[in-house]
């Protein structure tokens, strides 16, 4: 046989079955994927919260990035800022996704400098402030699972991830694999610091990726709905 057609046909046997081999590499991955933990259910929604458009902005059926800063939102550029660069910009093509900002009634003013030092350069359609009284801000706050309070502007650096059934998502286990091979105590991640931007870009933005997913694969029908949830690992903890 002629060496270049041998040659030939090697080269083309490569060049099919290399992506075939790809494809089942990959396919391990995505069958045992493990969605982005629920760390607590039943977050309020935001029925009682006027918005600073006509529409009404609630949670549910909504993949949210909730925040609260509070009597002094321009005392947060910064936070608002990495959110807006790290996160809105980010994801503000995926749908049903927004950033919800909780402020005071009285901050309108103070939250229009601040919705016109993070748009410079384009529309933030799907970044909200909403505004109540500061005993439903404070409700709304602790209906979430966090590690912090509020001060006493009723803000916080912390940012939580809403799913779309009202379900607060995080990390049950945050630990390091350093740190599960030295067997330390077990600690989660309940909500997301926004002035730490390593936070943000290699926690945050990866949960927010991993939750896409979730969904994505629930409208292809592929999501496995038997896959571990809160209390399966709650009760591996405690056997441990």
């Amino acid at each position: 046989m002629d060496i270049k057609k041998v040659k030939r046909y090697g080269v083309l046997g490569i060049l099919f079955f290399l992506p075939v081999t790809f494809l089942l590499f990959l396919y391990p991955a995505t069958h045992n994927y493990t969605p982005l933990d629920i760390v607590n259910q039943s977050v309020l929604d935001l029925e009682q919260f006027s918005s600073n458009t006509n529409e009404k902005i609630l949670l549910k059926d909504h993949i949210t990035v909730l925040g609260f800063f509070g009597e002094n939102p321009m005392d947060n550029v910064i936070a608002a800022s990495n959110l807006k660069e790290l996160v809105y910009d980010k994801f503000k093509g995926f749908k049903k996704f927004q950033i919800v900002i909780v402020v005071p009634k009285e901050t309108q003013e103070a939250t229009e400098k601040l919705k016109h030092e993070i748009n410079s350069y384009e529309d933030i359609k799907f970044w909200h402030f909403v505004f109540g009284e500061p005993i439903i801000i404070q409700k709304l706050f602790n209906s979430l699972k966090s590690n912090s309070q509020l001060n006493s502007s009723l803000a916080t650096n912390a940012v939580f991830i809403i799913d779309k059934d009202l379900s607060q998502r995080g990390r049950i286990d945050d630990r390091t694999d350093n740190e599960i091979a030295k067997n330390k105590t077990i600690y989660g991640l309940n909500s997301y610091n926004c002035i730490e931007v390593a936070e943000i870009k290699n926690k945050m933005s990866e949960d927010m990726r991993i939750l896409f997913t979730e969904y994505r694969q629930k409208r292809k029908g592929d999501f496995d709905s038997t896959t571990r949830r809160a209390n399966d690992l709650k009760e591996k903890h405690e056997e441990n």
